[in-house]
């Protein structure tokens, strides 16, 4: 997990053209706006493991019957 503290905000950067100052206020908004409504939609469930399941051992795999014991195939 990363810190609040750790993250940058995003930027914006005008490279061609010249912008209005009304322009890059809209910019600003709807970008803005879709920023903070997927960083809200991008929320991951986290799941509860109890403390019996994390300290449970997990189950070998099964004996592979097709493979002959040893090296011997007779």
């Amino acid at each position: 997990m990363s810190d609040q503290a750790d993250e940058q905000p995003p930027t914006l950067e005008i490279v061609r053209g010249s912008a209005t100052d009304e322009e890059l206020a809209a910019l600003i908004a709807v970008v803005s706006d879709a920023y903070a409504t997927e960083a809200a939609d991008a929320v991951a469930e986290v799941t509860q493991v109890s403390a019996w399941t994390r300290m449970q051992r997990p189950l070998r795999t099964p004996l592979r019957r097709d493979i002959p014991w040893g090296r011997f195939s007779g």
